[in-house]
């Protein structure tokens, strides 16, 4: 977290239960003005919790949520927020343009019509009923409404599901203007090259802690394996046999292998094929990671 950055969103040792069920436990998470912050966890790792404390939708049993220093209720640090939840309770029988008009008015200084049509690339459809679109049309019309008020914090939950890959592309283009902008933005996805791609920090959560923080760099440093690529004509199923090789897989002539081991592994492919061309060796990636983590947590 940049500590010259102003917080605009945090929880501090926030719990809450469901009965018996412990969805967060004492977490602690801040929000920076610029910043995405991507929020992961498995099902049930208490992501939805954690936002929904932060909109106000639910209290915390203890510790607590803030909203620009106040309540997440506060009428004043309600107007300053936008959010793209998976349900969007959203007139079926207006048409987009009526809707982003609707929702414009429900701001002290929105954004002009022609601004929101444009960010999130509703420009084909905004003549056309909410009801008859496709579910990846009306996601791209829930990202509207809620870049709608000019913002300065945006709670995104999964706001890809469903668009094919120029609209994703498009919306994460959006996405970086908006935080080059100073909008803070929190994403919750299980797309983890989304989170790869658009995150300054992420936060796993995991059985309702917080069990890693850091910038993808961080997060990817926590676990050791890492991936060998290579245009080989070793069989695949013998290298999968191979001490240390945790996964491979073929495509045409190139074998890419993930292991914990990577010197030991190249030592022996290359004593093994001197034909091998090709070779790089890289960090894990973010998914990786992400379930090594999580797999520790458990």
């Amino acid at each position: 977290m940049d500590a010259g950055k102003s917080i605009v969103a945090q929880l501090k040792g926030a719990a809450k239960s469901y009965g018996k069920v412990r969805a967060l436990d004492g977490v602690d998470l801040a929000v920076t003005a610029g910043e995405v912050l991507a929020v992961l966890g498995p099902n049930g790792a208490g992501k939805t919790t954690a936002i929904s404390l932060l909109l106000g939708l639910l209290k915390p049993d203890a510790g607590e949520a803030t909203l620009f220093g106040e309540s997440p209720t506060s009428l004043s640090a309600r107007r300053r927020i936008g959010a793209m939840l998976q349900t969007a309770g959203v007139p079926d029988t207006l048409t987009v343009g009526e809707l982003i008009t609707l929702f414009r008015s429900y701001y002290p200084d929105p954004r002009t019509f022609a601004d929101v049509v444009a960010l999130a690339g509703v420009d084909d459809i905004v003549k056309r009923r909410y009801g008859k679109l496709s579910g990846g049309q009306q996601r791209r019309v829930q990202f509207a409404l809620s870049i709608a008020g000019r913002a300065q914090i945006l709670f995104l939950d999964e706001p890809t599901t469903g668009l094919d890959i120029s609209a994703r592309e498009r919306l994460w283009k959006t996405i970086r203007m908006l935080a080059a902008d100073g909008c803070a933005i929190v994403l919750t996805t299980h797309y983890l090259e989304e989170a790869e791609a658009l995150a300054d920090r992420v936060c796993v959560l995991a059985k309702g802690k917080v069990v890693a923080e850091g910038n993808v760099q961080q997060i990817r440093a926590r676990v050791s394996q890492r991936r060998v690529s290579c245009i080989s004509s070793l069989d695949a199923g013998a290298i999968a046999a191979w001490p240390n090789v945790r996964n491979i897989d073929r495509s045409g002539e190139r074998i890419e292998i993930v292991t914990d081991a990577a010197e030991s592994i190249v030592r022996r492919l290359l004593n093994e094929d001197a034909a091998l061309s090709e070779l790089e060796v890289r960090r894990a990636g973010l998914a990786e990671a992400f379930v090594e983590i999580t797999k520790e947590a458990a």
